[in-house]
């Protein structure tokens, strides 16, 4: 076989275990996109716009490892970096591909549509460069490879998109086969020494403590660590505690788990055993101030050891170059059993009130919602929360084990949940996708729905409609909170055209919503939104209480000069 640059591509994302690459067309990227389609293992996927395009391979990269997307130059590319940068955020390997002018404009006096309207075209690939581990501009047969498989490999090694741009009368040119995929996939493995010092010394730290505890963060599965957590958690008897990032990478049905850890806002006795512990193992964490509700739950000092994705550190002690799944494994073959934590937390847990049916006629309200949707998760089940109350719905589902969670809390864009649920969907055909999102948030990207009724995708859409951006009403209220209503129900009317089987549906009481679901549960042909119309003030305690907490940190005082 004779290899392009483009099938070279094709090739690569293929190997490393793509089905599927998302792609807006622009006359930049159109002979890129025909030698991808070249590739009969792979199916292109087109998206309404660049910044859904990204979100929708951030989905991808969610539930399949890793994701591409393709766009054209300058008006493509700048609305997907929104995406790339919440990748970046969100520690996902998403490779962006940008279509680019020709070689023969290069260097020469030609201003060219789809730019600043300069000469000089390097600002975008300058731009890449701030939101990815890898950025590459390929203008050349010869070199073309190597910069394909860096650029991947990179992405993959560390966890954070990539970027390539191409220009547009290169990628039909020839190039050389690609070599064996082991050389772009494989990992350099920890630093040996470093790996046994790092092990001895946290191994030395939990001795000396009484009770301590594990705290899990959201790259823990960047760090493809999830497995080995639970062998650190079961060798040590310790109460686990998860941040909210991270719910559902630890199981919930794990005899060890005690809630989420979420300062003011925690699950139930969550934080109480946190505070109460000599010693807390953070695993992967990250610390913002959404995570910490406005820096008032962050652990710090000599009792806290933390291993991150290649790093081990604490008081007095680093140690690089060193695999967390390898970490953990080797410290849980070191450490005794310290289950005082979970003694403590037998005391001191509370059950949860009993969840009280509403009346059938009953005006809707959030806790009816939650109730009902309660249920639909199983281990099958795969739950996208969107910025906004929903995060603090979301996080208070028990979920069975197997049941996976996802919420974009370091970027926090809201929209994200959209395009993110499209391509998750695609990526995990054989999970039953719910995603919850506000009336205010779905404004963003409702185009990608129809997406969704394009490729049949059964996904359940509970699009909360509480006249606004709760959740900012809760930091800081002002008009700019107000958005215009729409028929959210009956704009999938529109997006179905001529042969979409979406379903839109407007529910006001429990007993509507109830007769919702049975029709989302059983339209196996596309997605069904239901639109639940609650009261703009109808949020969750944890929201107020956060929202507080976020405003205060906002709100502080210059530091004086």
């Amino acid at each position: 076989m004779t290899y392009t640059i483009g099938s070279y591509l094709a090739a690569r994302f293929s190997q490393i275990g793509l089905k599927h690459h998302f792609a807006v067309a622009g006359d930049y990227n159109l002979a890129l996109l025909d030698q991808l389609l070249t590739n009969k293992d792979m199916t292109q996927i087109y998206c309404s716009n660049e910044l859904n395009c990204g979100f929708s391979a951030e989905g991808y990269a969610r539930a399949n490892g890793a994701a591409a997307a393709i766009v054209t130059f300058s008006v493509g590319a700048l609305s997907a970096f929104d995406a790339l940068a919440g990748a970046y955020a969100e520690n996902l390997p998403v490779i962006l591909v940008s279509g680019a002018p020709n070689t023969n404009d290069r260097a020469t006096e030609h201003l060219l549509h789809h730019t600043i309207g300069t000469y000089d075209w390097s600002y975008q690939l300058e731009m890449a460069k701030k939101i990815t581990c890898a950025a590459v501009s390929i203008t050349s047969a010869i070199e073309a490879p190597a910069q394909i498989d860096y650029a991947i490999r990179t992405a993959l090694r560390e966890k954070k998109p990539a970027y390539i741009d191409m220009a547009c009368n290169i990628s039909a040119a020839p190039c050389a086969a690609p070599g064996p995929i082991s050389a772009v996939i494989a990992e350099e493995p920890s630093d040996p020494g470093a790996l046994a010092a790092a092990v001895e010394v946290a191994a030395a730290f939990l001795r000396e403590k009484t009770k301590p505890i594990l705290l899990i963060g959201s790259k823990l599965r960047a760090a493809r660590a999830e497995k080995e957590a639970i062998e650190l958690a079961d060798a040590l008897g310790c109460s686990v505690a998860v941040m909210a990032a991270a719910k559902s990478f630890f199981p919930e049905g794990h005899p060890q788990f005690v809630g989420i850890y979420w300062g003011e806002i925690s699950t139930s006795s969550a934080q109480t055993i946190v505070d109460w512990s000599d010693g807390v193992v953070c695993i992967g964490t990250i610390f913002n101030d959404y995570s910490t509700v406005g820096w008032t739950a962050m652990p710090s000092g000599p009792n806290v050891l933390t291993a991150d994705q290649h790093r081990v550190y604490m008081m007095g002690h680093d140690f690089s170059h060193v695999h967390l799944r390898d970490f953990l494994s080797a410290l849980a073959r070191k450490v005794e059993k310290h289950d005082a934590t979970m003694v403590e937390y037998r005391r001191i847990k509370s059950e949860p009130p009993a969840e009280v049916e509403a009346e059938p006629e009953a005006k809707l309200m959030r806790a009816e919602i939650m109730r009902q949707v309660g249920p639909l998760i199983t281990s099958e089940t795969t739950l996208l929360v969107e910025t906004g109350d929903s995060w603090f719905n979301g996080v208070m589902m028990k979920l069975p084990n197997g049941a996976r969670f996802e919420i974009e809390m370091q970027w926090g864009h809201i929209g994200w949940s959209v395009p993110a649920t499209f391509g998750y969907a695609l990526g995990a055909p054989g999970r039953r996708i719910i995603t919850m999102i506000g009336d205010g948030s779905f404004q963003l990207t409702a185009q990608e729905v129809a997406q969704m009724i394009r490729h049949k995708l059964p996904v359940i859409i509970f699009l909360i409609n509480n006249h606004g951006y709760t959740i900012e009403v809760e930091i800081h209220d002002g008009p700019y909170n107000n958005v215009k209503s729409w028929d959210n129900a009956g704009l999938i009317d529109a997006f179905n055209a001529e042969d979409g089987h979406g379903r839109g549906l407007r529910v006001t009481t429990g007993g509507e919503l109830a007769k919702a679901i049975e029709v989302a549960l059983a339209n196996r042909e596309g997605p069904t939104l239901i639109e639940s119309v609650i009261d703009r003030d109808d949020c969750t305690s944890d929201l107020i209480s956060w929202g507080r907490l976020v405003a205060t940190a906002n709100a502080r005082p210059p530091r004086p000069q």
